[in-house]
């Protein structure tokens, strides 16, 4: 179905939320149509902060995308002439997003998605983990806490304003009203007990 190619991999771009994910996989699109090669770009249906059909950095960046709800989705728009996959909010696809983008590269195709590496709660999200292990080049960026300036991994999710408790959903697609980039220090997610 696909062309058989020596030269497939996975790319992934990780770190939390206003670290630039989105920006960054835009960049890389961008440098692939410089170059001619045939692209297709992907996100999931949930993502509808921005706009409905593309992928749109917190900057303003923006590339036009296909919205799927599932991950086998990917597989009805690839055809042979098909060089690059770009998928953002990896991690709100389903876990057969492993499978299919490790068969994908296997075949020949260089695949790069864009996530959350962590959930509000600083606990591994969704499929990304174990996409990262089979990555061959992982890039995770950080982004600056909004409490004291200092380099943040974490995505805080606040609720009026204070930290959102442990039990809360793990999903929730929000902005600046629900989310902040926090360092070690400031990130902080109470637990009833």
């Amino acid at each position: 179905m696909y062309r058989p190619s020596e030269h497939g991999w996975i790319e992934m771009v990780v770190g939390p939320m206003y670290s630039g994910k989105s920006e960054e996989l835009i960049r890389r699109i961008k440098r692939a149509q410089i170059a001619k090669q045939n692209i297709l770009v992907f996100k999931p249906m949930i993502d509808n902060r921005y706009s409905i059909e593309k992928v749109v950095s917190h900057s303003g960046m923006n590339e036009e995308a296909i919205r799927i709800e599932k991950a086998r989705d990917i597989l009805k728009y690839i055809e042979s002439d098909t060089e690059v996959i770009a998928i953002d909010e990896v991690q709100f696809f389903d876990d057969e997003i492993i499978d299919i983008l490790k068969k994908l590269a296997d075949q020949g195709l260089r695949v790069i998605a864009a996530g959350l590496d962590t959930d509000f709660r600083g606990v591994p999200f969704g499929p990304t983990p174990n996409l990262l292990a089979i990555a061959e080049f992982v890039d995770k960026i950080t982004a600056i806490c909004m409490v004291c300036g200092q380099p943040a991994h974490w995505t805080q999710r606040l609720i009026n304003g204070k930290p959102a408790n442990f039990t809360e959903p793990t999903i929730l697609v929000g902005e600046k009203e629900s989310y902040e980039a926090r360092c070690r220090l400031h990130h902080k997610v109470p637990r009833d007990l």
